[in-house]
């Protein structure tokens, strides 16, 4: 499972026109997924990403976590995350789970993370999205698990 974390004052994702996912301050996520991934990985990935201390506090010092800024979360799934880009000029996404294993897991993981109190808003899997974002910071943190 692969994460990609941008903290973020705004984002939002829009499909076909129509915002269908919007946040303030908070953190915006891409998602990617292995054929292995299971929950093992998701409740992993979930902790580190609810429990991650990045925003400011009063001295300047990243301190404080998404619970202590009232953040929240635009989870967007993204197999590209798993591009194999080794041999020529057109990437590969052999390593990236299949959809039919993917988007249960994206599910999951979406919930997982809303079980944790904290707001959590979606693109679709396998839509066409936009999305657009204001980074804070640029502050970006990738997983792997």
């Amino acid at each position: 499972m692969r994460v990609v974390l941008q903290k973020v004052n705004r984002a939002q994702v829009t499909i076909d026109g129509t915002v269908v996912g919007k946040i303030g301050r908070g953190y915006m996520l891409l998602v990617g997924f292995a054929p292995e991934d299971g929950d093992k990985q998701l409740d992993y990935l979930v902790h580190k990403i609810v429990n991650l201390r990045v925003f400011e506090d009063e001295s300047g010092k990243m301190n404080k976590g998404l619970k202590d800024v009232d953040g929240a979360i635009l989870s967007i799934s993204q197999f590209t995350l798993y591009a194999d880009t080794r041999h020529g000029n057109r990437p590969g996404f052999t390593d990236a789970a299949k959809p039919e294993i993917a988007a249960p897991l994206y599910e999951r993981f979406n919930r997982k993370l809303a079980a944790t109190g904290v707001h959590v808003e979606t693109g679709r899997f396998g839509a066409d999205m936009q999305v657009d974002l204001e980074n804070d910071g640029p502050t970006t943190i990738i997983y792997e698990k």
